[in-house]
């Protein structure tokens, strides 16, 4: 990287910020998507040091990262500030910036870590946004109706009419019935496999991230819809290139994009009028909140959405109180 007022950046920077995308990817097991966020974090950071040397010096470009001091990382972060980088982007790049000089002590690379000190502003913690359960009722009995178009608008021209029509709207009905079903992540839905489900034992096996594994319940409405996608949408969609193993599909045969599957579910999010709920993840907030509210511990939902720390279940607890809160203030006559 270079331009004006800018360094290019040293070989050995760049060299240890690989390794280390390499121990992420192959060690670590950590997506292609959170391995790019860390490895566009590091040369941020290199190359921000890296420049403020250059303004100070004229002498020849040394590597910055071994000799990194916590005042060089407080400083960064102070320019992000001033950069207008939100909290949680500011904490986010903390948590690369940490992770990264650990893995250096622990390599050899360096005798003391800069980073052990380095403290990222809290992030604020907003409650997810979640679905009633009649308007999650109301979402998934809307399915069978005529589809939403682009404009979120229903016509007698838009209802499936077509075989690869009527396959894509089985296969969105599947779709949002496993997304109610299982709380799974919207990439997750994305990658899965025929394989992966289990009709006898009515289970769908889930890997997270991390490639972590969870075999999770289904109804039957998801078993059903599923069903009917597989047996009478799926060959609709088949092409010669299509992958054999891919549960979904997209309109021209290969495996669903992650992307198709966030359009379909906001379309239809419109279409229910919900302004306070939006986005692929809200069928997870509720599937969470309506768990927690019917009674449900907060380990068994926990190990059903996938989180790897219970602090992130408790945030729909928190959900689950002020909907109580909100029914006692209308009920209560003294409230």
């Amino acid at each position: 990287m270079s331009g004006s007022g800018q360094s290019t950046l040293h070989i050995t920077d760049e060299q240890w910020i690989e390794e280390f995308c390499d121990y992420l990817h192959f060690e670590l097991n950590r997506s292609p998507n959170t391995v790019t966020a860390y490895r566009s974090d590091l040369y941020a950071l290199a190359q921000y040091c890296a420049t403020q040397r250059a303004k100070q010096t004229t002498t020849p470009q040394s590597a910055v990262l071994p000799d990194m001091e916590l005042s060089d990382l407080r400083e960064w972060l102070a320019h992000l500030h001033r950069q207008h980088h939100s909290r949680a982007s500011i904490a986010r790049k903390t948590a690369s910036v940490r992770r990264f000089f650990g893995w250096a002590k622990r390599q050899g690379l360096i005798e003391h870590d800069p980073a052990l000190r380095l403290r990222a502003p809290k992030k604020q913690q907003h409650l997810p946004a979640a679905l009633t359960q009649t308007q999650t009722s109301q979402l998934l009995d809307q399915m069978g109706a005529p589809a939403p178009n682009e404009t979120g608008e229903h016509s007698a021209a838009s209802h499936a009419c077509t075989p690869t029509q009527q396959a894509v709207e089985l296969r969105d009905i599947a779709m949002m019935e496993l997304l109610y079903a299982t709380g799974m992540r919207v990439a997750e839905l994305a990658d899965l496999n025929i394989a992966d489900l289990d009709t006898a034992q009515n289970t769908v096996r889930v890997t997270g991230k991390g490639r972590k594994q969870r075999v999770v319940p289904l109804t039957q409405s998801a078993l059903d819809a599923t069903a009917r996608w597989r047996e009478q949408g799926r060959p609709h969609l088949v092409k010669a290139s299509t992958p054999v193993e891919a549960l979904f599909l997209g309109a021209r045969g290969g495996r669903i994009g992650v992307r198709q599957v966030r359009e379909m579910v906001d379309r239809h999010l419109r279409a229910l009028g919900s302004t306070s709920a939006s986005g692929p993840h809200v069928l997870r907030h509720s599937v969470a909140t309506h768990l927690l509210d019917g009674g449900a511990d907060l380990r068994s939902v926990q190990e059903l959405l996938g989180h790897s720390s219970l602090q992130t279940t408790q945030l729909y607890t928190h959900i689950s109180i002020e909907r109580l809160r909100d029914g006692y203030r209308q009920a209560h006559p003294r409230a």
